[in-house]
């Protein structure tokens, strides 16, 4: 086990029990091989190897790492094993493992609660720390980094696009001011220079809300690596596998729908043309479900408020696909 000491944060894993039971790991399937793209604190990892049989496989993927230190844990289980950095990389670490197809994958997007409740990581507007906001802490710049240098007008598409703030110019131009005074490297200075620079707030969301939700998600290529990583899951998905996403905020959820959309339907032709059945275009995927948490379960964890989970099925033949060792 590493070494490393990781910070007693909890986490309260999203759709747990739903998320694990749409893979469908059942019968001869229990042997397959599984994806879990977003490890976190190995909550749907945990309960996709209570289900696995004893020839089955997980290979979860994670940028964080304390998550990395944690996943050690289970390193011990031989059917587990974790591989840091993003599940855009799938095509790549499937193929160093020469595996071509697989049964199932999860995907958890976000960031995790021990991210968010770690001030040291930067995320939240509500505790000073850090201007991190790096999900891999070995790699790339910290948003503060980013923000020191940026041009003011990226700054303002970053934060009007990935955060659909309304502020976008404002909270720009104030922050262009700021850094001009002197370095924004905390937490506490950003949240403060968007708080003045909003004039109106929305009910219940603190102002710097989809602020801090852009840059992440900029300075993490969040959306640039879902893109990539849906594509590989479908490419590797066997008959009958299983693509499992949940996502916490509508620009996610979007490129998830669409995504699985786009492989379920296809083009009709002309009816009056003299085509047969056979030949005419089959659907890729089949849509099986989308799924809230309960009210419970946010009453539980209010964090779960914001959570869909969309579930497909790789359909059609995919014998022109690599047969597995």
């Amino acid at each position: 086990m590493s070494s490393q000491a990781v910070p007693d944060f909890q986490h309260r894993t999203v759709l747990l029990d739903e998320a694990v039971e749409a893979l469908a790991i059942n019968g001869p399937r229990a042997d397959g091989i599984y994806i879990d793209g977003t490890f976190g604190r190995g909550g749907h990892s945990g309960k996709i190897l209570e289900r696995l049989g004893a020839n089955g496989r997980l290979i979860a993927f994670d940028k964080d790492p304390q998550a990395i230190a944690t996943a050690q844990i289970k390193a011990a289980d031989r059917r587990f094993e974790i591989v840091h950095d993003s599940f855009a990389t799938m095509r790549e670490a499937l193929a160093e493992r020469h595996v071509a197809l697989v049964d199932g994958v999860l995907l958890d997007l976000g960031i995790s609660s021990p991210q968010v409740d770690d001030a040291a990581r930067g995320f939240s507007f509500r505790l000073d720390g850090p201007l991190d906001m790096r999900m891999d802490t070995t790699r790339g710049i910290s948003a503060a980094e980013w923000l020191a240098t940026e041009a003011e007008q990226t700054i303002e598409k970053v934060i009007r696009e990935y955060g659909e703030e309304r502020f976008a110019f404002q909270i720009a131009k104030a922050i262009v001011a700021g850094r001009a005074v002197g370095p924004i490297s905390s937490t506490r200075q950003l949240a403060q220079i968007v708080a003045r620079a909003v004039k109106t707030r929305e009910k219940g969301k603190d102002p710097a809300t989809r602020t801090f939700q852009a840059i992440r998600i900029y300075i993490n290529k969040e959306l640039e690596e879902l893109e990539i990583g849906l594509n590989q899951a479908f490419r590797h998905l066997a008959l009958h596998g299983r693509l499992v996403v949940i996502s916490f905020h509508s620009l996610e959820d979007r490129i998830v729908k669409r995504f699985m959309a786009s492989k379920a339907n296809v083009p009709q032709p002309d009816r009056r043309l003299p085509i047969r059945a056979v030949d005419l275009p089959q659907p890729e995927m089949k849509l099986l479900l989308k799924m809230k948490p309960s009210a419970s379960e946010i009453d539980g964890n209010p964090r779960a408020r914001s959570a869909v989970m969309r579930v497909a099925e790789r359909v059609g033949d995919v014998a022109a696909a690599k047969s597995r060792p």
